[in-house]
């Protein structure tokens, strides 16, 4: 398995956002993460990212532990991540944005860097373009130059995922990345991550909220709602599994409830 995770559980000062979660990411695999706001998606990407330690349980990457590692650490390991808040430098060019992503590959000095000559110069040639083809793979070169301030948001979202995919990741956590996107530009995103799991093989762990494309598009599928798995296994069985009805029908009932 790319990742592993087995019984998984986080704490907050009592407050516990993830109870004994287990899932799987095999090579080249597209598993989605799915729930109501505040099931504690998020908060799993980020026990894998290595922003919370978690209480409890074991995480693998290709094997190995990653429990305990800083973010830097798991970054450079290939594990590349998106953000549900895009998270990129807005005054920045996209194609600068993307060259962060190249950071763990770069091998040269930094007096080097700064008088751009020798080595650092034939790296930096290098590394811009690998992110130039990155660009090219999501159909973005027209934004290269622009600012990602100055880009609407579903490109911006396009944009995140540019970087990480510059990582050459081994796996990729995207978190909620259709949101703020409109119909072309979903369908846009569903092709982007068709190609990556048959064209390179990347594996993808997916938190979405869109479930027209987790159906359409996920391998598998774990449902969690309060930090507990409710349901598990290809998209045709669990997201119609009577509990993931319950969870969101009851959602839905509540929040009709608190507008009436």
């Amino acid at each position: 398995m790319v990742l592993a995770i087995e019984d998984l559980s986080l704490e907050f000062e009592g407050l516990r956002a993830l109870n004994g979660v287990s899932l799987e990411v095999p090579p080249g695999g597209l598993v989605a993460l799915v729930g109501p706001n505040g099931a504690g998606k998020t908060s799993l990407l980020n026990c894998v990212s290595g922003f919370y330690a978690p209480t409890r349980g074991r995480i693998t990457f290709g094997g190995s532990s990653i429990l305990g590692l800083p973010p830097h650490r798991i970054a450079a390991l290939g594990i590349a991540r998106t953000f549900q808040f895009i998270e990129l430098f807005r005054h920045m060019s996209v194609l600068d944005n993307v060259m962060l992503g190249r950071h763990r590959h770069m091998r040269g000095g930094s007096l080097a860097a700064a008088l751009f000559w020798g080595r650092s110069r034939r790296e930096e040639i290098r590394h811009r373009q690998r992110a130039e083809e990155v660009l090219e793979y999501l159909e973005l070169e027209r934004y290269r130059k622009e600012l990602v301030a100055s880009l609407p948001f579903g490109v911006q979202k396009l944009a995140s995922l540019a970087r990480a995919l510059a990582l050459e990741p081994g796996l990729i956590l995207l978190d909620e990345p259709s949101t703020g996107m409109n119909r072309q530009e979903k369908e846009d995103l569903a092709r982007f991550l068709l190609r990556l799991k048959h064209e390179r093989g990347t594996a993808m762990l997916w938190v979405e909220h869109d479930m027209e494309l987790v159906a359409d598009l996920a391998d598998a599928v774990t449902v969690v709602d309060f930090g507990q798995t409710i349901a598990a296994g290809p998209p045709a069985d669990a997201l119609r599994d009577p509990r993931v009805t319950e969870a969101y029908l009851g959602l839905a009932r509540v929040r009709r409830r608190g507008s009436a």
